[in-house]
C-alpha cells in the first residue's frame, strides 16, 4: 500500500515537471528529465544523506511512472493543464505524504527529530527545487509565496515529534500527512502568502 501511495505521489510530481518542460519549450527528453528529477529528486537526496540505496533504484516503477507522466503530458498537455486544479490537490496530498514518510525514515535511521524534520522537508520539496534550477527558475522554496514549503515543515515537525514520543506506523504518518495536506489546501483556497521583509509590498 505504501508503495502505491509513493507511486501516486511520484506520478503527480512528474506531471508538474513535464508541464514545466512544456512551458519552457523543451523536447521530450528535456521533459522526461524534469519529470524524473521532480518526482525522484527529494527521495534521492534523502537516501543519499542517509547513506542507503535510493528507493528509486529498488523498483522499476519509480523510474517508469515519471516516463508515463511525460508521455501523457507530451501528447495531451492542453488537457492536463485544464485539470490542473485537481492535480494541485493531488500534489498537496503528495507533499503531505512525502514529508511524513521522509521524516519517519530519517528517524528510523537514527537522526535527531530536528534533522529528521529537515530531511522530511527535503523529501517533499527537493524535487521541485531541482526542477526549478534545471528550468532556469528561482526555486519556489526561496520565495514560498504560496505556502508550499511551510506545510511540509509543519508536517515534518509533527511527524518527528510523534515519532520521538513513541508514535510510529501508519496512524502517525497519516496524521502528519493530513495536517500538511490540509494546510496546503487552505493556503490554496484562501490565497495565503508567506510575509515579505518589512517595508516590501506584494
Amino acid at each position: 500500500m505504501s508503495e502505491i501511495l509513493d507511486l501516486v505521489g511520484i506520478f503527480v510530481f512528474a506531471l508538474s515537471g513535464a508541464l514545466m518542460g512544456v512551458r519552457k519549450r523543451l523536447d521530450m527528453v528535456g521533459m522526461a528529465v524534469l519529470a524524473e528529477m521532480t518526482a525522484l529528486g527529494g527521495g534521492l537526496a534523502r537516501d543519499l544523506i542517509l547513506n542507503v540505496r535510493p528507493a528509486a533504484f529498488q523498483s522499476v516503477g519509480y523510474v517508469l511512472v515519471p516516463v508515463a507522466a511525460t508521455v501523457i503530458v507530451f501528447f495531451w498537455h492542453p488537457h492536463v493543464a485544464r485539470v490542473m486544479p485537481a492535480i494541485l490537490v493531488l500534489d498537496a496530498a503528495g507533499l503531505g505524504l512525502f514529508c511524513a514518510v521522509g521524516t519517519e525514515k530519517a528517524m528510523v535511521y537514527g537522526l535527531s527529530p530536528l534533522h529528521a524534520a529537515l530531511l522530511g522537508v527535503t523529501t517533499a520539496v527537493g524535487g521541485g527545487m531541482i526542477r526549478d534550477v534545471l528550468a532556469g527558475e528561482i526555486p519556489t522554496l526561496l520565495y514560498d509565496r504560496q505556502l508550499y514549503a511551510v506545510p511540509a515543515m509543519l508536517g515534518s515537525a509533527v511527524m518527528a515529534g510523534l515519532s520521538w514520543a513513541g508514535w510510529h506506523g501508519w496512524p502517525a504518518t497519516l496524521a502528519a500527512a493530513v495536517l500538511a495536506f490540509g494546510l496546503r489546501l487552505a493556503a490554496m483556497r484562501r490565497n495565503w502568502r508567506a510575509p515579505l521583509a518589512r517595508g516590501l509590498g506584494d
